[in-house]
């Protein structure tokens, strides 16, 4: 029997800013002998991980952070070298990078080290909406960035980050149109989302930054699916777009359809499937403190995890129903999800989820609200049960 595949995620946290949205395990990049041993110390880590979880077959790998941009390119190199020999295949493997626009300069070494699909980080095409996002560079060099990344990497996609405050509708719906004619094959518009622990969620408790209405927010989410569909952009995940399935993110989907994936570097989280069931990871969040960990134990996990069959069913449904393509039947069984389940039945009348054979899909209109969607069906058992006493 073939061996199963694995997706890997590596996690690069330095950052040259820090953006004020951003909520992600990063710090300031300041140099010194750190990144270097964490280099080593993320290939320690993919070594020891690999003696735990037996024989797979690498099928993606994503370098994501934090920058990974800044990661210097034979250190990239001698991370996807030991992951192909970890986990030999024969198939073609999907290696994305994240990148900032101002590190063009570096993005022929990055497509010399292996990678072959580049993630850039455009967030806007307008200078007073970067400026307001705290990114280091302007438009004129997200567009050149661009425009280099589409001369070197065989796959491009774009991240771009909308319903800002005092956005409209019809001006997104601009910014988009123009980013659709780019050349990358693939989008993915993000709504800003103001976190507790970030620099605009202070701002926003000191009422000197007020996030937008839901009204808003979904006039802006409805403009979004408009202006890509209308471009020939198909929306196979919430916040995805792609030009063909060619260009989808083969590695964001197989943690969208619950296929094991690896993290390794600091904060990195994994899914993997062990004899004794689904199991989750965390790698330790401080690079120092994960590199000492390596050091020590042969692997950089604070955190291993055993998922109940409903905890792991829970997960399925709130990464699937992202999908156009919905969530199998079968990996919702431990909640008591069925096609003629009361919940089911009662969402799919109000249009809110279709029950096929197969899966169970979130329409159009359930992927609006589907925070809402997701809740009442993880929800159900228990409400029946409840009831039932």
């Amino acid at each position: 029997m073939s061996a199963p595949p694995l997706s890997v995620y590596v996690h690069w946290p330095y950052c040259a800013r820090v953006c004020p949205y951003c909520d992600f395990n990063v710090t300031r990049a300041r140099g010194g002998d750190e990144p270097a041993a964490l280099a080593q110390a993320i290939l320690a880590d993919l070594a020891g991980q690999a003696r735990l979880i037996g024989p797979r077959r690498l099928a993606s790998l994503f370098l994501g952070g934090g920058t990974p941009s800044l990661m210097p390119p034979d250190a990239i190199a001698a991370i996807l070298a030991t992951a192909r020999r970890l986990w030999p295949t024969t198939e073609a493997v999907e290696v994305t990078l994240e990148a900032n626009p101002a590190d063009g300069a570096g993005f022929a070494a990055i497509a010399a080290a292996g990678v072959n699909r580049l993630s850039l980080g455009v967030q806007s095409l307008d200078d007073a909406a970067l400026a307001f996002l705290g990114r280091d560079h302007d438009a004129a060099t997200a567009r050149r960035a661009l425009d280099a990344a589409l001369g070197l990497f065989p796959r491009v996609s774009i991240d771009l980050i909308y319903a800002r405050p005092g956005q409209t509708p019809a001006a997104w719906a601009r910014e988009l149109g123009e980013a659709a004619t780019l050349g990358a094959g693939h989008l993915s518009p993000y709504q800003l989302t103001i976190e507790e622990k970030t620099a605009f969620g202070r701002a926003a408790r000191r009422g000197t930054l007020t996030p937008i209405g839901e009204d808003l927010g979904a006039a802006l989410y409805d403009a979004t699916q408009d202006v890509l569909g209308a471009a020939g952009f198909d929306a196979y995940e919430v916040s995805n777009h792609a030009r063909s399935p060619a260009d989808r993110a083969r590695h964001n989907l197989a943690g969208w359809r619950g296929d094991d994936y690896l993290g390794a570097g600091p904060g990195a989280h994994g899914r993997l499937t062990t004899a004794e069931g689904r199991v989750a990871t965390l790698g330790a969040r401080r690079a120092g403190d994960y590199i000492d960990r390596v050091r020590r134990t042969g692997v950089g996990l604070a955190e291993q995890t055993r998922l109940s069959a409903r905890e792991a069913a829970i997960e399925r449904l709130l990464m699937g129903l992202r999908t156009r393509e919905g969530v199998p039947w079968a990996a919702l069984a431990p909640l008591g999800l069925r096609p003629h389940a009361p919940v089911v039945a009662e969402l799919a009348d109000g249009g809110w989820v279709e029950a096929g054979p197969a899966a169970l899909v979130a329409t159009a209109a359930g992927r609006r609200v589907l925070d809402h969607i997701t809740g009442r069906l993880a929800t159900a058992e228990e409400g029946a049960l409840q009831h039932a006493g």
